[in-house]
């Protein structure tokens, strides 16, 4: 089974400062990925570079065997959540979905049925400048999801969700797996990846440090906070 994503000695320079050095990886359709390290170890760095919105240096990274840039009809195939701050501020989140779904050529009837599954229907034709951060990453989890892809690719998605929201976006990463996507999530948040990923890829310093399995950390008697710690000191 071919790769969701390949990332191959990929490199990333930015002037003198290295973000990104020799960094290799896969990830396997139905899976859940956490994307681990410390600020500026390279992850959203390596995402930006998955998506296209930045060249390597050296090396490649790529998802269902092309870069980003050339794929067919890509909203259908990676949905990608980045920053929760690219919005129009005087825009209803409704409005912001529906103006991805006319360009990309989706049903609207999408729009609605994804402000249902993120819970916000009712504050759907509110300006997104009143929205909190919690309801604007579940407005990025919504555009993210429009075209129903095949690969998430989702930096801090549980930044600013309560417990419930927390508990509500656990359940929805695994059964988006369970259906046969594949996710990658940036997360600093340990314990909560450790209840929903697969693996787990670790960065420090641009660099691999581990990869690993999740259930191989029980069979060893080791917490994935321990195993990240070791790796990240």
């Amino acid at each position: 089974m071919n790769p969701v994503v390949q990332v191959d000695h990929l490199t990333k320079r930015f002037g003198s400062q290295l973000a990104v050095d020799d960094l290799s990886f896969s990830l396997e359709p139905g899976t859940v990925t956490g994307f681990l390290g410390p600020n500026g170890a390279g992850k959203t760095t390596t995402l930006r570079v998955l998506l296209g919105l930045a060249e390597p240096t050296a090396g490649h990274a790529l998802v269902f065997g092309r870069r980003y840039r050339d794929l067919t009809d890509p909203i259908r195939r990676v949905g990608a959540l980045l920053e929760s701050t690219d919005f129009h501020p005087r825009r209803s989140g409704r409005d912001h979905l529906r103006c991805i779904s006319l360009a990309a050529g989706i049903e609207r009837e999408r729009v609605d049925e994804l402000l249902e599954l993120v819970s916000l229907t009712d504050a759907a034709r509110k300006p997104v400048g009143g929205y909190s951060l919690g309801m604007r990453q579940r407005l990025g989890l919504a555009a993210a999801l429009l075209g129903d892809p095949e690969l998430l690719l989702l930096d801090e998605p549980a930044n600013g969700l309560d417990p419930d929201g927390i508990a509500w976006l656990r359940g929805l990463l695994r059964d988006l797996a369970a259906g046969g996507r594949t996710v990658l999530v940036s997360s600093h948040v340990l314990g909560e990846v450790a209840q929903t990923a697969d693996r787990v890829v670790i960065l420090n310093r641009g660099r691999l440090s581990e990869t690993a399995a999740l259930d191989t950390l029980g069979r060893d008697q080791r917490s994935l906070e321990e195993l990240y710690m070791e790796m990240t000191k």
